[in-house]
């Protein structure tokens, strides 16, 4: 499924500024796309704004061509699956029975889970190393154990596309590794917030650079990520090379002294405000219908 999005702008009242500043993406149909920026950049709210958790004040976001705006969430559920970060919420519920929660959108309301709804849901925890734990307890988790049920979640709901938010939170290299190989082989639409930058420049074909709430950057790993690039945004000293598998990787000197984030500010650099002009924005189209992609086996047909 691709999806798209022009001109998004979210507010939250009694801010100076809007957390999400006219940012408009396209995301291919079966592409991970990297999703990177500081603390308080506007990430997470971006990711709700496309997965239709948040009304933007202006902008629209597309599924395939069709604005998804006046969507009931279910019919939004059957395309799009988003996962947040691990909030630490106790619950006596079983594992299988919140990655359970994933088939919602496609039961009626008083309608037990049936025989594919529980293969579904054994194939998601097989999915992301959770089988052993199906029938525990949510609260006996650990944080890790909980982040991997909540991926299993989403991909229990059988959607086109994949919206993650900080999925590897929690989790030990191990996992990470594990995870970032699951997301980037699905073949689905994959859009993850990511702190890590060295994974997002293994797993991901394409970063989005946020900043402000402004989209500053987009491209491949190796144009995203340069060492200015980090200065400004990240305010870190930082020197690129590659890794085992040929993909960028990075090696951090320390945090910028004020003096010096302040005189890269100063100094600026093309390409790293709005990006209108940026390749992969030029080659957009927000409102030509893309052929849709074949569902996932065992799709129930939308809403």
């Amino acid at each position: 499924m691709r999806i798209t999005a022009e001109g998004l702008t979210w507010s939250v009242a009694g801010l100076p500024a809007p957390v999400v500043r006219d940012v408009s993406v396209d995301i291919a149909p079966g592409e991970t796309v990297g999703l990177l920026g500081p603390n308080g950049s506007g990430k997470s709210s971006l990711l709700r704004c496309l997965a239709g958790l948040r009304t933007p004040d202006a902008g629209t976001v597309r599924y395939d061509g069709v604005c998804v705006r006046g969507w009931s969430a279910r019919r939004i559920a059957r395309h799009a699956a988003f996962a947040e970060q691990e909030t630490g919420a106790d619950s006596e519920l079983r594992v299988s029975d919140v990655v359970g929660l994933g088939r919602t959108p496609f039961r009626d309301r008083w309608r037990a889970p049936d025989a594919t709804d529980r293969a579904v849901v054994a194939a998601a925890l097989e999915r992301v190393g959770l089988t052993a734990l199906a029938d525990r307890s949510w609260k006996a988790l650990s944080g890790g154990e909980r982040q991997r049920a909540h991926i299993a979640r989403a991909l229990a709901q059988q959607p086109y596309a994949l919206l993650l938010d900080e999925p590897t939170n929690h989790l030990d290299v191990r996992h990470q590794l594990e995870l970032m190989e699951l997301l980037s082989g699905t073949g689905q639409t994959v859009l993850v917030a990511l702190h890590d930058l060295s994974l997002a420049a293994r797993y991901c074909d394409r970063l989005l650079l946020l900043h402000h709430g402004r989209l500053v950057a987009t491209g491949p790993p190796s144009t995203v990520l340069t060492a200015d690039r980090l200065a400004e945004v990240f305010e870190v000293d930082a020197e690129l090379g590659t890794d085992a598998v040929g993909r960028p990787a990075i090696t951090y000197r320390g945090p910028l002294a004020a003096e010096k984030t302040r005189g890269a500010r100063r100094q600026g650099r093309p390409g790293d405000t709005a990006i209108p002009g940026a390749p992969e924005a030029a080659a957009s189209s927000f409102d030509a219908p893309a052929s849709r992609t074949p569902p996932p086996a065992a799709r129930r047909a939308d809403a």
